[in-house]
């Protein structure tokens, strides 16, 4: 039987929903939003843990939605379309939104990998999904998040991954703690600067490699430069000193894999 169609923004459930739009919230609960069908359609594939899904039949018309929505063992809530406009964080909303439970990558449970990639606090949410998208297409195995940056669960970073968050372990941790586990498991690590010696093209990486980029201020510290075995430049050859550091990242990926 179909659960009763909720009609009021102020629904304790629609209420709990919307507050996961706020760090705070997503933090204390260990939940986070999915918003759209190809993303809770990744969500669910990948499987995992998915508390709940709200659609708006109304709005929802793709056959693979309902497909989804059918599959599940539970019974996924109905709303309004007045009410998943309010939950919606784009205009034209999909029409299907999911609860989801985080998950906490921990170093200790981070497997052997062959090609991965470690960002030093990023900043743009944007970027850290974009980086998981471009990782994705190379086969890169995982991402290392160290000392903090981006909140791994913002929509920015679920929307610009398109659903490859789901797919690929990520790892947080500290700097510190990181290069004690890779020198362990004698990876090479790759570091970029734009005063390296080695120009890109010419790297011959040594497998495994993780490549390894600082926040979009300030680059690498010249501690971090030091702890990597070899850093690669981009060259410039224009007025701008540097890169968006997705479009860098995925500029290297594909020269270090192909």
């Amino acid at each position: 039987m179909q659960k009763p169609l909720i009609t009021s923004p102020s629904n304790p459930l629609i209420k709990q929903a919307r507050a996961l739009r706020q760090k705070k919230i997503r933090n204390e609960t260990g939940l986070f939003l999915v918003e759209g069908i190809h993303h809770v359609g990744e969500a669910v594939e990948a499987g995992w843990d998915v508390e709940t899904i709200l659609y708006s039949s109304g709005v929802l018309t793709s056959p693979f939605a309902h497909d989804l929505i059918t599959r599940f063992s539970f019974k996924p809530q109905p709303v309004t379309a007045q009410v998943m406009e309010t939950l919606a964080d784009k205009e034209n909303p999909q029409g299907i939104i999911a609860m989801v439970h985080q998950k906490k990558g921990l170093l200790k449970d981070a497997k052997p990998v062959t090609r991965a990639v470690a960002l030093v606090a990023p900043q743009d949410p944007g970027n850290v999904g974009t980086i998981l998208r471009s990782m994705d297409a190379v086969g890169a195995d995982a991402l290392f998040l160290l000392d903090g940056g981006v909140e791994l669960y913002h929509p920015s970073v679920i929307r610009a991954s398109m659903g490859t968050l789901f797919w690929k372990p990520v790892i947080q941790t500290s700097f510190d703690k990181f290069i004690e586990w890779s020198r362990a498991g004698k990876y090479q690590l790759i570091g970029t600067s734009a005063k390296a010696d080695v120009n890109y093209k010419t790297l011959v990486p040594q497998t495994p490699w993780i490549l390894m980029l600082g926040n979009e201020q300030k680059g690498l510290s010249p501690e971090q430069t030091a702890a990597c075995d070899v850093t690669v430049s981009l060259p410039m050859q224009g007025r701008v000193s540097s890169l968006n550091l997705a479009v860098a990242a995925g500029v290297l990926l594909y020269q270090i894999t192909s």
